[in-house]
């Protein structure tokens, strides 16, 4: 079980569960709960995804994305902070994302929103944008940001609602995933 948003307070509720033969992992930074049976293992798939944040303040809503995408079986490449204010951040990551041969890319950006249109501007691979919250002023509470990325002029760009790291990362998956199996002559395979 994955719960998201959670604290604290609800990790020590369900850890007085004593659930038997379960492992529960909170991951603090996202506000993530993975619950599972002690003896299962992830299936890595060879899905790639990569992450990118423009800003720090973005960072736990890409921890969902690649918390849901690492369980789901892709291994992940995050680059935190290379938003547009600083575009000379970008260009190394992307690169590296690129030699990587990453199947998606993620973008979380907040305030105006402008770095997952500069991104998918940049690079052939499908790329889901997330909006986030985390703004101030005339931004609105993330309203802004998924304007702008609706409306860009930008091909191969989706964009999931304000926060939504979790329908970031399982869309993500699902195409990393597809990816790995026609990569390795399995598509359709089940």
């Amino acid at each position: 079980a994955i719960v998201s948003r959670a604290n604290k307070k609800f990790l020590k509720r369900i850890r007085a569960e004593r659930i038997p033969n379960t492992k529960i992992t909170f991951f603090e930074r996202s506000g993530m709960i993975v619950a599972k049976r002690a003896s299962y293992k992830v299936r890595h798939t060879g899905g790639r995804i990569g992450l990118l944040t423009a800003g720090t303040s973005d960072i736990p809503v890409a921890e969902e994305a690649r918390i849901i995408a690492r369980e789901m079986g892709c291994e992940t490449k995050e680059f935190y902070d290379v938003g547009v204010a600083g575009l000379h951040r970008l260009f190394s990551p992307l690169s590296e994302l690129l030699r990587w041969d990453a199947d998606v890319v993620v973008v979380v950006a907040g305030r105006e929103g402008a770095l997952p249109t500069v991104v998918a501007g940049l690079v052939d691979i499908p790329l889901i944008a997330v909006p986030t919250s985390r703004s101030y002023g005339f931004g609105d509470r993330g309203i802004a940001a998924l304007a702008a990325m609706l409306q860009s002029c930008s091909l191969g760009l989706a964009v999931v609602n304000i926060d939504s790291g979790v329908g970031a990362g399982s869309i993500g998956a699902l195409i990393a995933n597809r990816a790995a199996k026609g990569r390795a002559g399995r598509v359709g395979a089940r």
